[in-house]
């Protein structure tokens, strides 16, 4: 089958789905087809350990009767198999507890946009690349990485990843869209060792075509650079200091604003932001914003870009915290109706159930200063390159993890630092942002330049 006829074909069947459920006596309906393509492989050593690659289509229905809904899925598009799955949810939905908020978006809320092209997030070559070259980008990482240094002599593997995904969503209010999805990767281990130990890091890159991934050479290098500096890792005192987190660790922190202001959590009241609109929340140096229509630059869209969120809805731009007041919530249709607003576009949509809370392009606006003009500031700090387990409150705020990092003194690392957890309560260290790096990269779909906090505790020897 072709791109095209599978198009073609799916959509259609989409919509047959709707109608036939309609005709069942839902008394509303929407389908979901999915299609895709995963490959991964990973080569240690030089030699291939895993090699994975996998196709899947599948189907889910959502129907309604009147305020009461249900959903079913099924992976056999079989005439009998959709038959069973329509008539399942139709019988469901008639037993299950009404709900005043269930329902579709009226038809006059849906997104114009109704296919992926154009907005860069799908390219051909991501699956046109044989498997032997795939192979060959993660041997080549690896091996890069065994040779930037005689004390990295060891590795937990070089991979490469590549994904596609069709979507095709139709509903019985008129709306029905699809959309396409490319995604590859390249990364490695390696491990380092001399007299003090071994560690071990790693680094990788990942894009929307193999256009823009890193070359092997500069992943390995930097993989090696990465799993060098922790040779000699020691433990520093309990005390009180500055903190630099990384861009890649800050993603995490600034990511936990998108959690909190999930408007099923804000419903709730089980989130520390509930309540705080037009408030100050963070920093005047914060400004965080979710944008699922961005292009990073011309063709090439972010890795939350979308025609259409998981309702049919427009994908909009949205300050979610503007110089550290907050200014919305992030909502679904459901959720929205909830709270009794209007959705805000972040509906995230699976083939079963009701759609969830997702986020587009989640960045904290980057700053003017350098990672190293932020280090340089830091008299007695640390620098953190890795965090351990989920000690997150999001109703408290309470942080607690185990860190990695490099410990920073009069300006300049001074050695790596390991088995210390550092702690303090996000409503704070959001107020304590005192600087924000202009080091902004997106890596996926959330992102974050460095940022420094203060008035955080480390818990060492």
């Amino acid at each position: 089958m072709t791109p095209t006829d599978s198009k073609a074909e799916l959509l259609t069947h989409a919509q047959q789905i709707v109608d036939r459920a309609m005709r069942a006596g839902a008394t509303d309906a929407e389908a979901v087809v999915y299609e895709g393509d995963e490959f991964s492989t990973k080569v240690r050593l030089g030699q291939v350990e895993t090699l994975t690659e996998s196709t899947s289509r599948a189907v889910g229905l959502r129907v309604f009767n009147g305020h009461r809904t249900a959903s079913t899925s099924t992976n056999d598009f079989s005439n009998a198999s959709i038959e069973r799955m329509i008539r399942g949810a139709v019988e469901l939905a008639k037993i299950t507890e009404e709900d005043p908020f269930a329902g579709l978006p009226d038809a006059s809320a849906y997104s114009t946009l109704r296919s992926g092209e154009g907005l860069g997030i799908y390219f051909d070559d991501v699956y046109q690349l044989p498997a032997k070259d795939r192979i060959e980008m993660a041997r080549a990482t690896e091996a890069a990485a065994m040779a930037a240094d005689t004390r990295i002599q060891n590795s937990d593997g070089g991979t490469f990843t590549a994904s596609t995904m069709h979507k095709w969503i139709a509903n019985s209010r008129g709306f029905e869209g699809e959309f396409r999805k490319s995604y590859c990767g390249i990364g490695c281990a390696p491990i380092a060792q001399d007299e003090r130990g071994m560690q071990r890091d790693g680094w990788g890159s990942s894009a929307r075509t193999l256009r823009k991934l890193d070359t092997p050479e500069e992943v390995g290098r930097e993989a090696a650079k990465r799993a060098l500096r922790r040779l000699g890792a020691r433990r520093v005192p309990t005390q009180r200091a500055s903190i630099v987190f990384s861009r890649e660790i800050a993603r995490g922190i600034i990511g936990d604003i998108f959690d909190a202001v999930n408007g099923d959590a804000v419903y709730r009241n089980a989130t520390m932001f509930a309540g705080k609109l037009g408030e100050e929340v963070a920093s005047p140096l914060v400004t965080v914003i979710d944008d699922g229509t961005m292009m990073l630059e011309p063709g090439l869209g972010g890795f939350g870009t979308l025609p259409f969120d998981g309702d049919g809805l427009p994908m909009q731009r949205k300050v979610i915290v503007d110089k550290g007041v907050l200014q919305t919530y992030v909502t679904n249709t459901y959720t929205a109706r909830k709270l009794g607003t209007r959705s805000t576009g972040n509906a995230s949509r699976g083939l079963a159930g009701a759609p969830g809370i997702g986020s587009g392009n989640f960045y904290l606006q980057p700053g003017t200063l350098s990672p190293r003009e932020i280090i340089a500031e830091v008299q007695n700090g640390l620098y953190v390159t890795e965090v351990l387990g989920s000690g997150v409150n999001l109703v408290t705020g309470d942080y607690s993890q185990g860190a990695t990092g490099m410990w920073i003194e009069n300006g300049v690392f001074t050695g790596a630092v390991e088995e210390i957890t550092i702690a303090g309560n996000l409503k704070e260290m959001y107020k304590n942002i005192v600087a924000v790096g202009n080091d902004l990269v997106f890596r996926g779909s959330s992102a974050s330049p460095c940022i420094r906090v203060e008035g955080m505790t480390i818990a060492g020897s």
